[in-house]
């Protein structure tokens, strides 16, 4: 704290006294001359990776966390959140675990593994930076999507076939992986293996849970297809194998 009786003395308060007692990371900005930079250092939204609309710099912090977790743990970055889900904390800015589920792609299950230490940073950098939270929350489902949901997860948990669920609810297999797609990121694990041991060969299943597990830098299925090569998988076999890997390993 400054005393502005005592012209240039600083003193202890009861944080800094807390941290000597307890310490922990602390996150600055790195300051930047923005006047003498060229326009390649500009970037619009538009061009930012992922369209990032959150606090920026709260962002980096959370992604270097979790590149610290994924490295600890051996898993990789997006099984423990997503960029879209990093980007939508640097929006809401949520500090108790009930925020945390309400965070684009971050359920129950995952607010509760992984999100206490990324509600931490959060919280100190709310506070220190005297951020004003959105007050209101936004409800992001639909009715009709919602009780969608809720009859795919009890079909699954009865193993009825994938293709089955879809006819009944008026939907094709690719709305419904859509919606498995969802479920799972948000952190609810599902038990497809069922569907992927009828109708997948065994030997391409575990040829695209090892991508996922020891070469994909992201889970993007775009990216699978490409490395893997779409004469030899189809789209659909990635992204259910890929719910299967999320829901092993993530989950």
């Amino acid at each position: 704290d400054k005393d502005i009786e005592q012209y240039g003395v600083l003193k202890i308060n009861a944080k800094g006294r807390a941290f000597i007692e307890k310490p922990y990371t602390v996150f600055i900005a790195k300051d930047h001359d923005y006047e003498s930079s060229g326009n390649d250092d500009i970037l619009t939204r538009s061009q930012a990776k992922g369209g990032q609309a959150g606090d920026a710099v709260l962002f980096a912090m959370l992604k270097e966390l979790r590149k610290d977790i994924s490295k600890k743990d051996k898993i990789p970055p997006f099984v423990i959140f997503q960029d879209p889900s990093l980007d939508d904390m640097c929006i809401q800015f949520p500090i108790t675990i009930e925020e945390m589920q309400r965070i684009t792609g971050v359920g129950a299950g995952k607010a509760k593994k992984y999100g206490q230490p990324f509600l931490d940073i959060i919280k100190i950098y709310v506070e220190e930076n005297d951020i004003a939270r959105p007050q209101d929350v936004v409800v992001k489902t639909v009715a009709n999507k919602s009780i969608s949901k809720v009859f795919i997860i009890k079909s699954i948990d009865r193993k009825l076939s994938l293709k089955d669920i879809a006819v009944s609810k008026g939907l094709t297999l690719d709305d419904v992986i859509d919606q498995i797609e969802h479920i799972v990121n948000s952190g609810t694990k599902l038990d497809i293996n069922y569907f992927i041991n009828e109708h997948l060969d065994e030997y391409d299943v575990e040829d695209i849970m090892t991508y996922f597990n020891e070469e994909a830098e992201t889970d993007s299925v775009q990216d699978a297809i490409d490395e893997l090569g779409e004469e030899d998988y189809t789209e659909t076999a990635i992204r259910l194998v890929r719910i299967k890997y999320l829901c092993e390993v993530g989950s």
